[in-house]
């Protein structure tokens, strides 16, 4: 091969020698590369003393010493990145040349020194505002140095104190500052802060942002909560406030009203609140608040509430609106703080009703006259008075319930307490049929009507006696729509629906039934008149009836009279058309619930008289100028002398006396005779004349009967859920089921005796006082 190239042998040998050689000297020259390339030790001593401390902290102490002389702040880069590098190497090199535990103890001893041997001195050497602005200097500039320091010294935070779970640069520079300073002069700058504090309380101007930095850094204190600023400021500012404004209240409850001593309070809460805002922390402020009510409020609230001559009596009384919307947002701050001013309200609602009622009673006993079931001007008081507090309640205090719950527990005492012969359950009836009937006295508009009505309702819902009203209110009901006299049907209706919505449809559906009657009954006449006109019936009455649903109307009297002729004829038409349409449905004639009209001639006048059918039926019968005895026309007619006493009454003793009596008088023997009178004159055309009615107001039998089936169907409605139950329970649960009317005690215990007789119930064997439910 060696022949082929033409290489000689000896060249390749010297080729080799020559590249072994050139490899040596390449390996020899690394090493002297290696070894010129690696980093200088530097020792402890030398890169703190010579480097740190020399060109960092020295300098850096003294711009802080010097404060900021010449406007230098802090290191450019050109000298902050050379100290950074030689930390950084400090940390870097090998063991045992890796001093970073040496410079994280010199970084704490480097702060721990200038903390004690400059700042410390330097504070105490000052007190009050001087020790605050003082700290404020000094706090900054530990801050500006704890940050520097942390910049430094980086490279520990980022490994070291992380690797050995050590506190950081940071907060190792607080923690130095709480322990050699903070927690040394804490206690004094607490107490320069109060004094600052109740300085601005009593009107003085202070330094706002001095005492703000200076509760930043009780909060600092913390370390990322606020236990410093809790424990070592707060507490004694909330000690301080109280003290404070314990003595503020002991000057102004001797000199002031409630209304100005509540002005003042008010006023002190906003400028607390604003204190808070301003300088404190926001923590702070319900705390804060919570003193001043303490003491302001809370301490002497029934003093305030009290007082006389400017209470809560006094302010309500006098229409004091807005010292009551102060008081009730006062004390509506407090726990429990409108209870007594609840009491107090419904005691004095209580008062004004009382008045109402002895007004009444005044009244009553001057008149002198004969009491009767309606009485506009105690039940206007009523309601008046209700709806004064109503809105008082609304707008004074803000609808709360503690004040609705007064309304309503004095009102249930005004409207259910007696006064007089008629409970106020027929007064409040009697109002109602005054403002529902055509003529009752007061000439109202639509919306007048409707606002009356819903004001009586809401009174009507504090009446334990429901039923009663139910009852009365019917009777009257159906009088209003049996002769013509409701003032509408809207009405009506506005009100029946306002009842049903307060008490349920059970409560209304007998009136409603009425009405339907009514409706019905306009095309049953309509049908009956054009069956007479296809009859060519000849009759010289304009007849009609209205057929009612016995269910739902109240029960009548049935008098059996002997009606005229005329009346015999068309009532004979009307039984034989209408038992055409209802076969099985009995007909029978309520003739003390008919109107009629009577064309009456004395002299040269004529008139059209108003009056019952039982009234028509006795002036027909005197028609034609004859003569008739009591005793006579009793027969005649087929009437009782209970019944016919009232009808003569009306016809001859009343304002018009259109009959005469002989011998005259307001009252009406047995012997008295009477005949037309023929002297009758009026000044009207047309007129009423009213007739005393034959039916009391309501039945009270009947109230009671039914008082006594819905409290045994109550009692067996619980018994037959729980199947046993004691005394007590069952009496407290059948009170809370009957929603109409509140019965006592003893007539509860009455129909449980009665149903133990009748075995719905027995008593239990072990225990006298409780009853098992029998199936």
């Amino acid at each position: 091969a060696n022949r082929k190239i033409g290489i000689p042998c000896d060249a390749i040998v010297d080729h080799t020698s020559t590249h072994t050689t050139h490899t040596t000297n390449t390996t020899q020259h690394k090493r002297e590369m290696s070894n010129y390339n690696q980093p200088r030790i530097i020792q402890l001593e030398e890169g703190w003393n010579d480097q740190i401390k020399a060109k960092a902290i020295d300098v850096l102490i003294d711009i802080l010493d010097n404060n900021f002389e010449g406007g230098r702040k802090g290191f450019d880069p050109g000298e902050y990145i050379p100290i950074y590098t030689t930390c950084y190497d400090m940390c870097t090199q090998r063991s045992p040349y890796n001093w970073s535990r040496d410079l994280y103890n010199r970084h704490g001893e480097t702060i721990q020194n200038y903390l004690t041997r400059t700042v410390l001195p330097a504070l105490r050497q000052e007190n009050g505002i001087q020790l605050l602005k003082q700290l404020r200097v000094r706090w900054k500039n530990h801050v500006i140095m704890n940050n520097w320091l942390k910049k430094f010294f980086t490279y520990l935070d980022r490994y070291y104190v992380k690797h050995h779970s050590l506190p950081t640069l940071s907060e190792a520079g607080l923690r130095h500052f709480k322990i050699q300073v903070y927690d040394v002069i804490k206690s004094d700058a607490c107490s320069a802060i109060l004094d600052m504090v109740n300085q601005h309380r009593e009107g003085s101007v202070i330094d706002k942002d001095l005492v703000k930095n200076i509760v930043e850094l009780f909060e600092a204190m913390g370390m990322g909560n606020l236990e410093a600023y809790t424990a070592d400021l707060e507490a004694a500012l909330l000690t301080g406030t109280s003290e404070y404004y314990k003595r503020q209240c002991q000057q102004w409850i001797v000199t002031d009203s409630t209304p100005d001593y509540l002005i003042k309070t008010e006023r002190a809460l906003e400028e607390e609140r604003a204190r808070v805002a301003d300088y404190l922390n926001s923590e702070s402020e319900g705390k804060l608040l919570n003193c001043v009510e303490n003491e302001l409020l809370e301490s002497v609230e029934l003093e305030l509430l009290e007082k006389e001559g400017s209470g809560c009596r006094f302010l309500l009384a006098n229409d004091k609106s807005e010292d009551l919307q102060r008081m009730f947002n006062l004390f509506g701050r407090l726990e429990h703080g409108l209870e007594p001013m609840a009491s107090i309200v419904q005691k004095y609602i209580t008062s004004k009703g009382d008045e109402c009622h002895t007004a009444r009673e005044e009244r009553l006993k001057v008149e002198k006259a004969k009491e009767q079931n309606v009485d506009p001007e105690f039940i206007s008081a009523l309601l008046e008075l209700h709806q004064k507090y109503l809105n008082v309640i609304r707008t004074d205090f803000a609808g709360h319930a503690l004040f609705q719950k007064a309304l309503k527990d004095a009102f249930v005492d005004i409207v259910n307490r007696k006064t007089g012969k008629y409970s106020n359950a027929e007064l409040m009836s009697g109002y109602c049929d005054r403002i529902l009937k055509s003529g009752g006295g007061e000439k109202l508009s639509e919306s007048e009507v409707e606002g009356k009505l819903d004001r009586i309702v809401q009174l009507f819902s504090y009446l334990t006696e429901k039923d009663l009203f139910a009852e009365i209110y019917r009777t009257q009901l159906s009088k209003r729509l049996l002769t013509g006299r409701s003032l509408s049907d809207d009405s009506e209706k506005f009100m029946i629906a306002k009842l049903k919505l307060q008490c349920g449809t059970q409560f209304t559906s007998k009136m409603e039934g009425m009405l339907g009657d009514l409706a019905v009954g306009s095309d049953y006449r309509s049908e009956f008149d054009a069956r007479m006109r296809q009859d060519n019936f000849s009759t010289k009455l304009d007849f009609s009836v209205q057929v009612l649903t016995t269910g739902f109307w109240p029960s009548s009297k049935t008098v059996n009279v002997v009606p005229s002729t005329e009346m015999t004829k068309c009532m004979g038409e009307f039984k034989k058309w209408h038992d055409s349409k209802h076969a099985k449905r009995k007909l029978t004639y309520m003739f003390a619930l008919g109107n009629a009209t009577v064309r009456a001639v004395f002299g040269k006048k004529s008139y059209d008289i108003q009056v019952a059918t039982l009234q028509a039926i006795v002036l027909d019968a005197l028609n034609g100028g004859v003569t008739y005895t009591f005793t006579e026309l009793a027969e005649k007619l087929n009437l009782e002398e209970a019944v016919l006493k009232p009808l003569m009454h009306s016809l001859s003793c009343g304002k018009f006396k259109v009959v005469k009596k002989e011998p005259s008088g307001s009252k009406i023997n047995t012997t008295d005779t009477f005949m037309a009178n023929p002297k009758f004159s009026a000044s009207t055309r047309k007129f009423r004349i009213p007739m005393a009615s034959l039916d009391a107001t309501h039945n009270v039998k009947r109230v009671e009967e039914d008082r006594t089936h819905a409290i045994e169907a109550s009692i067996v409605r619980t018994m037959k859920a729980r199947k046993t139950l004691a005394h007590q329970s069952l009496v407290a649960e059948v009170l809370s089921q009957l929603a109409f009317f509140r019965p006592n005690a003893k007539t509860i215990k009455m129909a449980i005796a009665s149903l133990i007789d009748r075995q719905y119930l027995e008593r239990s064997a072990d225990d006298n006082g409780v009853y098992n439910y029998l199936a």
